[in-house]
């Protein structure tokens, strides 16, 4: 079983900057970000595998960076330029090499004036 912690959520005016931690307790094939707001599907944010491929939503292109530690089996989300629409809770998303995913508990981003 893979335990995960995250860190850095909170509430940011429109335009400021968050950025999201995901520690694992493993080396795993491939760390992410995904977001939900209540009512609507959990939908992916970001992702970095193993190799150093990324996968962005449109919509954070340009905004958002995903990086990764593997010294520290650690993936973060540099969220710059945010919007009212990038509120939601974000959830760290792991997989291993076997293909089992584990999700982290959620943390919340409210961006607000």
């Amino acid at each position: 079983q893979v335990q995960l912690v995250e860190s850095g959520g909170g509430l940011v005016q429109p335009g400021g900057s968050l950025r999201l931690s995901c520690a694992a307790s493993a080396r795993l094939y491939s760390m992410g970000w995904y977001r939900q707001v209540l009512g609507k599907q959990r939908e992916l944010v970001a992702t970095f595998a193993t190799g150093g491929v990324t996968n962005y939503l449109d919509s954070v292109k340009g905004r958002f960076t995903i990086s990764r530690d593997n010294a520290k089996n650690t993936v973060y989300l540099q969220m710059n330029s945010l919007k009212p629409e990038d509120t939601a809770v974000y959830y760290c998303n792991v997989r291993e090499w076997g293909g089992k995913v584990f999700w982290g508990q959620g943390t919340q981003v409210t961006i607000s004036s």
